[in-house]
């Protein structure tokens, strides 16, 4: 069913007001979806930190940004691989450094249907280590700044989260006896989908003051697959990407923005566009599959990627 919360449009970026002041988190931002929403945040006064794999592609974002909205545009980047807790743990240390603040931070970056089994240099399943357990100790050790800021953290899923198993492999979570890219990957959103929905649990149990979103930018036309899916997969998005059923980077970066500004969202949902199979049109409140949000596999996964990572939560 149609969203209509903000009328037949969807949300568009001529919502937002003022955001200065205002410090926003991306990560994977010097390019696609994460660029156009760094864009969207600094068209508005923000501050914008990025967190990048890549220090060269970052001095260029931030040349590009520069050079359109002006030299005093206040973007900055923090270099740090998701793949590589060790960088992630370092890349939060430097943000607690720097940042008295923290109104979102926007779990963007992504690796795509890589198309045979690599592992992390920590031994996870890339797609699991790099989307998911990076970003579960990246968002835990900046948590409590973010519950000082009255902030959001906002977690950009995929519709990929319905083409796999629709739950977590437990018993060979790095997929080593029936590896498969897209079942892999699908199960690499969900498992940042299950992380969200449970952390919203626990933020109210705990009486935090953070609010958790989740979002997917439907199909838009961003490098993901190019850099990291297999040739077949590159081809038929490719393809695709010349029909109506693929959209713009910056439209697909509007679920993300919304949800790390738009007052009155609910938190146990899935926004993103609302059109042609959800994958493009005006964004809004999307379908939410219940498999998403099954609470014995959200606890589990929980108490699994705090093992694994040996990243503990204090909730």
């Amino acid at each position: 069913m149609a969203d209509t919360q903000f009328g037949p449009e969807g949300w568009l970026p001529d919502r937002l007001k003022s955001l200065t002041g205002k410090t926003y988190l991306i990560t994977g931002a010097n390019a696609g979806t994460g660029f156009q929403a760094a864009r969207l945040f600094l068209s508005k006064g923000a501050r914008v930190v990025m967190l990048n794999r890549s220090a060269e592609k970052s001095a260029q974002a931030i040349r590009d940004l520069k050079s359109e909205f002006g030299e005093e545009a206040d973007v900055s980047f923090v270099r740090m691989d998701l793949a590589e807790l060790a960088s992630v743990q370092e890349a939060a240390a430097q943000v607690l450094q720097t940042e008295p603040r923290i109104d979102a931070l926007i779990c963007n970056a992504a690796i795509a249907q890589v198309p045979k089994q690599m592992l992390t240099k920590d031994g996870f399943e890339s797609q699991l280590g790099t989307n998911h357990y990076g970003h579960f100790v990246l968002c835990g050790r900046l948590f409590d700044l973010i519950d000082q800021s009255g902030g959001r953290i906002v977690v950009v899923a995929s519709l990929g989260y319905k083409m796999g198993i629709r739950t977590i492999q437990f018993d060979d979570m790095n997929w080593s006896r029936n590896y498969s890219a897209n079942p892999v990957y699908s199960q690499s959103k969900l498992a940042q989908m299950m992380f969200a929905y449970e952390l919203q649990d626990r933020v109210r149990a705990a009486r935090k003051n953070v609010d958790v979103y989740v979002c997917h930018p439907g199909a838009s036309a961003t490098s993901l697959i190019k850099t990291s899916g297999g040739l077949m997969t590159r081809i038929v998005f490719g393809l695709m990407s010349l029909s109506p059923l693929v959209q713009s980077a910056e439209q697909g970066a509007y679920p993300e923005v919304m949800c790390a500004t738009e007052k009155g969202l609910e938190q146990r949902a899935l926004y993103g566009p609302t059109g042609r199979m959800e994958w493009v049109g005006p964004v809004g409140r999307g379908t939410l599959e219940p498999f998403a949000y099954d609470k014995s596999v959200m606890t589990r996964l929980w108490d699994r990627s705090e093992a694994e990572t040996g990243f503990e939560w204090k909730l």
